[in-house]
This record gives C-alpha cells, structure tokens and sequence, in this order.
C-alpha cells in the first residue's frame, strides 16, 4: 500500500545491468523484473525500485545520497559482497547505534550494509 508523503521508489543508475542483477541477486537475493534492455525493477529489497542503464555512477565523494541495507550477520555480507565481485571502499567502524561498512558494486555505485 503506497502511503502519502514517503519515499515510494527509488532508481538506481548502472554501467552493467546483466552484473548488476547478478551482484544483487547473489548477495542480498533481490528479485527482478525487466522493462526493456535498460531498466529492471527489483524487489523484495525493503522498498521497490529500479536501476537504469546509464555510463553515470555515484559515491559520496561527488555529494550522492548514501544507500544503507541492513544485515544482521555483518561480516559474513562483507564476505559474501566480496566473493560476487564487490569492493570493501571502508572496513567495519561503529558509529551511534551500530556498526557498518561501505563498498562499492561491480558499476562503481558506493552503498553501506549496517547492523546493530
């Protein structure tokens, strides 16, 4: 159920669809549906949205939004990030609330995984 006045969507720019979905899939077993040859659509992420095909990529140096996933076994998706092709860009630290890392997918988009 949409409800008003939150964050409904969010879209995703990628170098590589086909290694993009893999990468989610393997690691965080999000789902896709396609839309043509350049967008795909994922779900089961903890809100819906898409990546399109694009030669842009973001990390926080050029002042992009963080995405943050959740995991409540932390290493062990740091290992698993590392073994699909991800690069660990910030090793573990804690920080108010928990503890976190960053990396970067095979496009070279920066996200975080945290957990308590």
């Amino acid at each position: 159920m949409n409800k008003h006045l939150t964050i409904n969507y969010l879209e995703i720019p990628v170098r590589d669809l086909a290694k993009t979905k893999a990468f989610f899939n393997r690691v965080f077993s999000w789902e896709f549906v396609d839309y043509g040859e350049n967008y795909t659509c994922f779900i089961h992420a903890g809100i819906t949205g898409g990546f399109y095909a694009s030669e842009q990529s973001f990390n926080l140096t050029k002042g992009s939004p963080l995405i943050v996933i959740y995991s409540s076994e932390l290493e062990f998706t740091l290992a698993d990030i590392e073994r699909a092709g991800g690069v660990i860009t910030k090793a573990i630290f804690t920080f108010p609330g928990g503890r976190r890392f960053h990396f970067s997918d095979p496009n070279g988009n920066e996200y975080a995984v945290w957990s308590e």
